[in-house]
């Protein structure tokens, strides 16, 4: 977790933060969200909404009401205490990519992903202290059933790393296997309900509307006061309109209808503002990122949550480039740099995202990872103006015409005084060619396999281990999947 004391950048001006927050409201109390869960209606409906079939509108004072009960800050637990991160604030916690079914790396090209990958990102997640918490779905294990395939996630997270992990959110039975999982790890589920240690993505299915099977997870979580990730999933052009104000408000009003939801159910649960924007390629219908519209998505997205007083998700180093390349970098850049300047909570997607979220690259991962410890560098030690900062007795020292490599003060700051690259090569050409005259995308492939050569295996409680596995051996039982 880090420290993000920059000035937020705002994008927007007070007044269009005003008109996009009175268009989400003319859109939930007119248009109205559809609940695809009955029992979220019933909710909603005892709570004095206006509910016709499966559409929910909303009036505008009792949004405001239930998302005001949402805490600004909250303790995410983690095995390891000191991989416990708080959400919200000045606060940044990066997570890796979420979602692929598909896999590759340099060797051996794209393919589809297998619980072997699920493990290797735990585990260079857990390598590299840049990556805060392990994820969620970093890949789609197809090797392994679809009906129980989350049990041995969650187990991934919480066997091959100490860090905070993400909860499986396909159906209402997968998040309370997931609680369960976590209440056997924390020593019970009222710890885990005193602080809580399951952070989950429910997507909306934009436009206006949440689905049974989101919504059952998210009621579970909500239930164990876990906190939730509520997050509209918009391609400007498709599923949200070309006008990003309207896109953004759009995204405004479905997220506060899930989190008005998640605090009737309990209130003072945490709760996530979540944003998933960018634009859509109208030539063609597939998504782009790392786009002018990804980067001002993210940052007047993140102004809005601000608004709001809520805990921010956004952004990550978002691409559509198919292989670690140069579009992969500068697009991913684009992203980026406004997750920062917006100030962004939490950072899905931070590192192996490519493809438009179909491909997870371990190439990738570890290039992210370069681009996240420069970005840490200088949230962590920014440019101090103290004494050692201003440098005046190695001015006084060489004077007018000199040079300062051999100064006292250079000598005492030449290791840490600048970033050192993990991957960038910064030697002179001839130094460069004689060690092989590798592009990054190859030193990055030495690199992954240093991480799980040299992987930190963090350990677990021999009886922990043990209920862990007759859970799952039990579960897969029941599922038929044993």
């Amino acid at each position: 977790m880090w420290k993000n004391r920059l000035k937020p950048y705002e994008l927007l001006s007070g007044e269009d933060v005003e008109v996009i927050h009175e268009q989400a409201m003319t859109i939930l109390e007119e248009i109205g969200v559809d609940f695809l869960h009955p029992r979220a209606r019933e909710i909603f409906a005892k709570a004095g909404m206006k509910v016709d079939a499966e559409r929910v509108r909303f009036d505008r004072a009792f949004v405001l009401e239930h998302v005001a009960k949402t805490p600004e800050t909250f303790e995410l637990q983690a095995r390891n205490p000191k991989h416990t991160v708080t959400l919200g604030g000045d606060n940044m916690v990066t997570a890796p990519v979420y979602g692929p079914p598909f896999i590759t790396d340099l060797e051996r090209g794209r393919r589809g992903a297998t619980i072997e990958d699920f493990n290797n990102f735990d585990k260079m997640a857990q390598a590299v202290e840049q990556i805060h918490c392990a994820g969620g779905t970093t890949v789609e294990p197809e090797d392994l059933p679809q009906g129980s395939r989350h049990l041995d996630m969650v187990y991934s997270h919480v066997r091959w790393t100490d860090k905070p992990f993400m909860g499986a959110v396909i159906s209402s039975e997968n998040a309370r296997d997931t609680i369960e999982m976590a209440s056997i790890v924390f020593g019970g589920r009222e710890h885990i309900e005193r602080t809580p240690a399951i952070v989950s993505l429910i997507n909306v299915n934009s436009p206006l509307r949440y689905d049974d099977r989101m919504l059952g997870a998210l009621l579970e979580y909500s239930e164990a006061g876990q906190p939730v990730i509520v997050t509209p999933f918009l391609m400007a052009g498709a599923m949200s309109p070309m006008g990003l104000a309207g896109t953004v408000a759009q995204q405004t009003a479905e997220a506060l209808a899930g989190i008005a939801l998640v605090q009737l159910i309990r209130p003072g649960t945490p709760s996530v503002y979540g944003s998933f924007l960018t634009n859509t390629n109208m030539q063609s219908g597939s998504p782009a990122f790392g786009t002018p519209e990804s980067a001002m998505g993210i940052l007047a997205s993140a102004q809005m949550a601000r608004h709001y007083k809520l805990p921010f998700r956004g952004g990550g180093a978002l691409t559509s480039s198919k292989v670690p390349d140069a579009q992969a970098a500068y697009e991913s850049m684009m992203c980026m740099w406004p997750t920062v300047l917006g100030r962004v909570n939490f950072v899905l997607h931070a590192a192996g995202w490519l493809e438009s979220a179909l491909l997870a690259s371990y190439e990738k991962f570890v290039i992210d990872v370069e681009a996240l410890r420069m970005f840490e560098w200088i949230l962590q030690k920014g440019l101090p103006v103290d004494e050692e900062g201003q440098a005046m007795d190695a001015l006084r020292e060489v004077g007018p015409g000199g040079h300062f490599l051999g100064s006292e003060h250079t000598l005492r700051n030449y290791r840490t005084g600048f970033y050192r690259p993990w991957i960038s090569s910064t030697d002179n050409f001839d130094r460069w060619n004689r060690q092989g005259a590798l592009s990054v995308d190859k030193v990055a492939t030495e690199k992954w396999k240093q991480l799980l050569a040299e992987y930190p295996d963090p350990g677990i409680d021999p009886g922990v281990d043990e209920a862990l596995k007759e859970f799952m051996t039990r579960r897969k039982k029941e599922l038929g999947d044993d």
